[in-house]
């Protein structure tokens, strides 16, 4: 930055752009950093072994040193469940949020063995934070599909940036807490120099419904259901799992909770006071074997055919207690989000076979979206008249939607910009441009942690081509001491195994005849041979050869058995050699 230049305010999404999921975004002024919310999304089907993906941090663990704290909107994975393993890179000095984000959260960290690595402070309605000298953050509560959920005032000193976080328009919120557009309308008249808007229901025209509209359709399924029911929504939509509680009361049936996650949140929910019900309205698993089919609800998780989900695990009939029984209902209190229809229809179709009656699909009314439609975005916009707007949390199309939508209400378009993850949005008091990028992407994490792009592709090729093994002995003059050993596994071929074999050891033999003198040296006496090198170029003339031959591309794996090292003098004692292998 020049002398004359004036400091600007960066806005930088690392996630949640072009896709749903993994929200996080970098707010940057001179040398200080504070960030909202790190969430995680779950791996797509060709992501073999992977537990979750999270965004690209490699900014952030640069600039870690700039890092003043983090403010959470609300408490669902895609926001709060990235926490947990960026606290293991970086320090973040201090996180506020909501009570029950709070609560979710300090319970990932002490199952991480990370509660010490930060301060978790939990905030109020129109409650005002510092962070660092460039910061103060106001929380105004909104209305999501999760109870405790906040929009955020973040002012700056070059004025007042929104952040809706997800938000829809509820004005009969089951918890009674009403979105604060009081608020946000006297931000609006004070002046907003940018608004960033969820961007998620954009091409949905209308208002998204309140939660309460659920309850006549659930209602009506309970009084029909015969014998046992099985509800399965989102752990974290609490407002939804509090509506089935009501109609358990209502309806007179106990309900047994199955699955970590739905547990959890319902005794966080409960202990804040978002969910009221009496103790006795519960009865343990144990309890199912004892309790009349009809004063049964089982509340599960495995809303989105998640594979260790417990819906998941009763349809494919290895739950250890639950096995569906004809006569039950059971009834998907939620919609299939992106990239999940397949799982959720397999687990439906499971279910139906068993004899389970199976209630699903948006045409009955059993499930409303946390995120506003057009019309909830036109309030947003009109009630906080900002200068500049940058759509957010959304897939592309739903971005130009949503971008489109603010021109008409009157910004004009050099003041929006749609924008991917990596990109910097830098922001003067008159202008808002894309000034550049920073490294994106996804890191990927499975039980051991974070898997590199070399592992995801060996993992790909092996479920599409499957593996080849090919096992040799070289003696200290560039020899084959054996004939190789080859082992295909998971491999379609019509190249008879024999013509492989010949093929095989024609190529090795002939790359230790071509350029065994590349790959070894006398020093000293003694000979030095580089068998790393030699056994990667065997293996990459492998690789093509049996691409070409196979017509199809395994992940080729060339292992190379060594001798120990001889003296120089002795060549008898190389005769008389003995192996051992090389980990290679």
């Amino acid at each position: 930055m020049n002398k004359n230049d004036k400091p600007t305010l960066k806005i930088i999404p690392l996630g949640g752009l072009h896709e749903i999921g993994k929200n996080t975004c970098v707010f940057e002024y001179e040398d200080e950093i504070i960030l909202l919310d790190a969430g995680l999304a779950f791996p797509t089907d060709e992501m073999h072994g992977i537990n979750i993906v999270l965004p690209d941090m490699t900014y952030l663990r640069e600039n870690r040193h700039k890092i003043k704290g983090m403010i959470v909107t609300h408490g669902h994975e895609d926001h709060i469940g990235g926490i947990p393993y960026h606290l293991k890179q970086f320090d973040i000095p201090v996180i506020y949020g909501p009570r029950l984000a709070m609560a979710l959260l300090n319970d990932k960290l002490e199952e991480a063995g990370l509660r010490d690595r930060t301060i978790l402070k939990t905030v109020a309605p129109r409650e005002i934070v510092r962070l660092g000298q460039s910061f103060l953050v106001e929380f105004i509560r909104n209305t999501h599909s999760i109870a405790d959920s906040f929009s955020v005032a973040i002012n700056t000193p070059l004025g007042v940036v929104i952040h809706t976080g997800d938000f829809k328009i509820d004005h009969t919120p089951i918890d009674g807490e009403t979105y604060d557009l009081q608020k946000l309308a006297e931000h609006g008249e004070k002046g907003v120099l940018c608004l960033l808007s969820d961007s998620t229901n954009a091409e949905v025209p209308g208002h998204t419904p309140p939660e309460s509209a659920v309850y006549p359709n659930l209602d009506r399924i309970f009084a029909q259901a015969e014998g046992r029911l099985m509800v399965t929504t989102f752990a974290s939509s609490v407002h939804r799992v509090n509506i089935i509680l009501q109609l358990a009361q209502k309806h007179r049936r106990k309900v047994v909770v199955v699955g970590r996650s739905m547990l959890n949140v319902i005794a966080h929910a409960r202990n804040l006071g978002y969910i009221k019900c009496p103790d006795d309205l519960f009865e343990p698993l144990k309890a199912l074997n004892r309790l009349a089919d009809e004063q049964v609800v089982i509340l599960t998780t495995g809303s989105q055919g998640e594979p260790l989900a417990a819906m998941t695990r009763i349809s494919r009939k290895d739950h250890r207690h639950i096995r569906v029984k004809p006569g039950d209902t059971i009834v998907f209190s939620a919609n299939p989000i992106p990239g999940n229809t397949i799982a959720v229809v397999n687990t439906i179709d499971r279910l139906m076979m068993q004899g389970a009656k199976v209630i699903y699909g948006k045409d009955k009314g059993i499930h409303v979206s946390g995120h506003g439609a057009q019309e909830d975005h036109k309030l947003m916009l009109a009630l906080t008249k900002p200068k500049f707007f940058v759509p957010v949390h959304g897939e592309h199309r739903m971005l130009v939607k949503h971008a489109e939508m603010s021109q008409a209400m009157g910004i004009p378009a050099e003041n929006t910009v749609v924008i991917n993850n990596g990109d910097i949005v830098e922001l003067t008091e008159e202008s808002i441009r894309i000034a550049g990028q920073v490294p994106s992407g996804i890191e990927l994490v499975d039980s051991a942690g974070i898997v590199h792009d070399t592992v995801m592709k060996e993992r790909q090729q092996l479920a599409e081509d499957g593996v080849v093994t090919v096992a040799t002995a070289v003696d200290w003059l560039g020899k084959l001491i054996t004939p190789p050993a080859i082992h295909l596994r998971g491999v379609v071929t019509t190249v008879e195994k024999s013509l492989l074999q010949q093929l095989i050891v024609r190529s090795i033999e002939k790359f230790l005849s071509d350029r065994w003198d590349e790959f070894n040296q006398t020093i000293d006496g003694e000979i030095e041979v580089d068998w790393t090198g030699i056994r990667i170029e065997i293996e990459s003339n492998l690789q093509r050869l049996i691409n070409r031959e196979l017509r199809s591309r395994p992940l080729v794996v060339f292992l190379l058995q060594t001798p120990e090292k001889p003296a120089l003098k002795s060549t008898a004692r190389r005769r008389r050699r003995s192996t051992a292998s090389v980990a290679l």
